[in-house]
């Protein structure tokens, strides 16, 4: 089974579940306000995922915090995005043993095919 990982009104998550719907693919959706993503969960999409790819720069949340000006390195990047979900690019899809990291139309349709 699928799982989408986000936040319900972030635009890219609306429109993975959208995608997801409009093929008839069974998902789960967990929304990162209500089930935050565990260090575990995140070391485990570390090993499918660069840092650099799930770790949003973008984020209002990364600008908020102000986060550039602290120079971290990958293991405080990784700490970071369990203090605050806000930080993951979204939405993580798991796909059995493989993420999918933002809204990419053309990676599920490889997937599904």
């Amino acid at each position: 089974m699928i799982k989408v990982y986000g936040i319900k009104n972030c635009s890219s998550v609306k429109k993975a579940v959208k995608y997801f719907q409009t093929h008839g693919v069974p998902y789960i959706f967990i929304d990162f306000r209500e089930s935050p993503a565990t260090q575990k969960k995140i070391d485990d999409w570390l090993k499918c995922a660069d840092i650099h790819v799930l770790f949003n720069t973008k984020s209002a949340t990364y600008r908020t915090l102000k986060l550039k000006d602290l120079a971290l390195n990958e293991r405080e990047k990784a700490q970071w995005l369990t203090k605050d979900n806000m930080l993951i690019k979204r939405p993580v899809v798991e796909w059995n043993d493989d993420i999918i990291v933002g809204y990419n139309e053309s990676a599920y349709q490889k997937k599904l095919h």
